[in-house]
């Protein structure tokens, strides 16, 4: 059996175009969903995977109109053919029920996996050179060598140490997790 699956992203775009296309191809049952493609919770999308069933295929006017991204696009094909169930697009001419289609869509995961692997590879390397030139990521240290030094001195000259907090803006166990000596003398 052919089920439909079409989705627009906004409640003001209409549906019309993709399911008098998903009809045209053949589907005998259309599943919709008005919501972005980046939301989780897609009822219609969830309603078609669940009543597909073994030999049926699921019809998409395009790709894009089902995963919110390639590596949830490749996810949600694989569950599918675990299941039986295939695929086809209308716009890019992919049927992951024929021999062509499967080999073309796992060209696709294998892109979708190689790009992956370039970013990663190329933050890995861009970390590298930034600590290398001395840099560090993460947030600014609000405890800076001049507030330890002030801190210091406030502690030496007898000021409480919820007090010398207060005044250099941390707070009380930041200034114990700097200053161990400072909890004993407390």
């Amino acid at each position: 059996m052919l089920i439909g699956y079409a989705r627009v992203s906004q409640t003001e775009q209409n549906l019309a175009l993709q399911t008098d296309a998903l009809a045209k191809a053949g589907c005998k049952k259309v599943f919709t969903d008005k919501r972005s493609g980046v939301r989780a919770d897609r009822p219609g999308l969830a309603e078609a995977l669940a009543f597909a069933r073994e030999g049926d295929v699921i019809v998409v006017w395009r790709l894009d109109r089902l995963g919110r991204s390639l590596s949830h696009l490749i996810d949600t094909v694989k569950d599918l053919e675990r299941r039986g169930v295939g695929l086809k697009s209308l716009t890019e001419s992919i049927d992951t029920s024929t021999t062509g289609g499967k080999l073309i869509f796992h060209i696709f995961g294998a892109l979708a996996e190689f790009e992956r692997n370039l970013i990663r590879e190329r933050t890995r390397a861009g970390l590298d050179a930034a600590r290398k030139r001395g840099r560090i990521g993460g947030r600014p240290r609000s405890f800076t060598d001049e507030k330890i030094d002030a801190a210091r001195k406030l502690l030496r000259s007898g000021t409480p140490p919820r007090d010398v907090a207060r005044s250099l803006g941390i707070s009380v166990p930041t200034l114990y997790r700097w200053l161990p000596a400072s909890k004993d003398a407390a």
